[in-house]
């Protein structure tokens, strides 16, 4: 008895044009496509029903797979099952009967297709050609698709005109441990079609095991955005990364330093860094962070206004007063290269070729060297507690002589908070706001 596989591989690429008989019930119901809601991790396969002899009911067949799953894109497994159903149609009108024996009807298909051959022949010769006609369409498939690197080249590229230099160094980074992340633990995945989110989600837990929740959720961002862009410009159907949710994550606060703290630090920095010292009192006085410091070059100094302009967070140019207590603490400028940075490390005003995240990094570990293993200062107090320490000064002073709401108001000028709600926020994280003494609310 001939099975349905080899019947199914015999005609893979033939038609045949028959009919049956309308009158009677069918024989078998007409092959569907199951394709597992799209989930290429499952098995899709060609199904259908014939009515059973004895209790004449339409009983479901054994599915055929064939070659199907061995693709592994929606596209060319559609294409394989849709032939193989079409031609399982054929046959079942030519009166391919499961429970009966098929050999007269696998004999007429194969004096159809060559009388003159060996019937082994035939079969084998079959099987050749079609999988010669799936290599090719698989090639031709294939030859559509984006390799990854290229892919995220391309990304990479498109984002070059709308985000800063070293956002893109950032994303470049990200991208390159990603790639050679896959290609170490996942080799068979060569274009962007073939990476889904189970791949992506194994990276992200990758980072976490190696690192922190915040360096995984910074990784899903920056990668992220890389994807979408691809997804706009339909080089990939899904941005598989916004599938993928933020873990939350509580971060580490820097804490402000005492007074008496911070007077320590800058009397022995007067004595041991007077560089560090002044660094530091750009973020002390001028209320900048870490590698808005970093960024200033001498024309960025206004010597006639004295004011400074610089690249905020929040902003693409910003303007501030030189207070007088920091504006009495700088060198003359006047003479200097209007290109030289401001800060380097041997003096102020140089030429110092390094980009704006090293020069940070430089200032961070010099700091960690000179003042924090001196004074025996953890994790939690770094160059950015001094911009929490003076802001706290600052609104206590201000509150002190005015409303809570003015006093806010008039910070708000210096700090550089977008708005009220941000400053807010930002003096309850770093407990500027403390209340009264309420001791004689209790009843002793």
């Amino acid at each position: 008895m001939s099975t349905i596989n080899e019947l199914l591989t015999f005609a893979y690429d033939s038609a045949y044009e028959s009919a049956y008989d309308l009158s009677q019930k069918k024989k078998f119901s007409s092959p569907k496509i199951y394709t597992a809601k799209g989930n290429l991790k499952k098995r899709w396969y060609v199904y259908f029903s014939f009515r059973e002899p004895n209790s004449g009911k339409l009983k479901r067949m054994t599915p055929f797979y064939g070659i199907a799953n061995t693709f592994h894109t929606k596209e060319e497994r559609m294409e394989v099952l849709t032939t193989y159903r079409k031609v399982l149609l054929r046959l079942l009108k030519d009166g391919y009967d499961p429970y009966s024996d098929n050999t007269k009807l696998y004999e007429s298909l194969q004096a159809k297709k060559l009388s003159s051959v060996n019937c082994s022949t035939i079969a084998t010769s079959q099987v050749k050609i079609e999988h010669q006609e799936v290599k090719e369409s698989k090639q031709k498939v294939d030859e559509l698709k984006t390799p990854i690197k290229e892919a995220f080249e391309m990304g990479l590229k498109w984002k070059e005109k709308l985000i800063s230099a070293r956002t893109l160094k950032d994303y470049e980074g990200k991208a390159t441990i990603f790639l050679a992340w896959l290609k170490k633990h996942h080799p068979k995945i060569k274009t962007i079609e073939d990476l889904s989110k189970k791949e992506t989600l194994a990276f992200l837990n990758h980072i976490l095991e190696k690192t922190s929740p915040r360096n995984r959720n910074n990784y899903r961002a920056d990668l992220s955005s890389i994807m979408q862009v691809l997804e706009d410009n339909e080089i990939m159907e899904v941005n598989l990364m916004k599938k993928i949710p933020v873990l939350k994550n509580k971060p580490e606060r820097n804490k402000s330093y005492s007074k008496k703290e911070q007077e320590s630090i800058f009397n022995f920095l007067k004595e041991n860094d007077p560089i560090l010292l002044l660094y530091i009192k750009f973020i002390s006085y001028g209320f900048l962070r870490p590698i808005e410091v970093c960024r200033l070059k001498i024309k960025d100094i206004n010597l006639e206004e004295k004011t400074l302009q610089f690249k905020a967070k929040n902003s693409p140019l910003k303007t501030k007063i030189i207070p007088e207590i920091l504006w009495n603490e700088l060198p003359d400028l006047s003479k200097m290269d209007k290109e030289y940075s401001l800060f380097t490390p041997n003096q102020i005003g140089d030429y110092w070729d390094s980009d704006e995240t090293n020069k940070r990094d430089y200032f961070s570990k010099r700091f960690k060297k000179v003042v924090k293993d001196h004074f025996g200062f953890g994790k939690n107090h770094g160059l950015y507690s001094f911009r929490h320490t003076f802001i706290t000064e600052l609104y206590r002073a201000f509150v002190a002589e005015s409303s809570p709401f003015q006093a806010k108001s008039k910070l708000m000028q210096i700090t550089g908070h977008t708005s009220m709600t941000a400053l807010e926020k930002y003096l309850r994280d770093i407990d500027a706001e403390l209340p009264d003494d309420y001791s004689h609310n209790f009843k002793l």
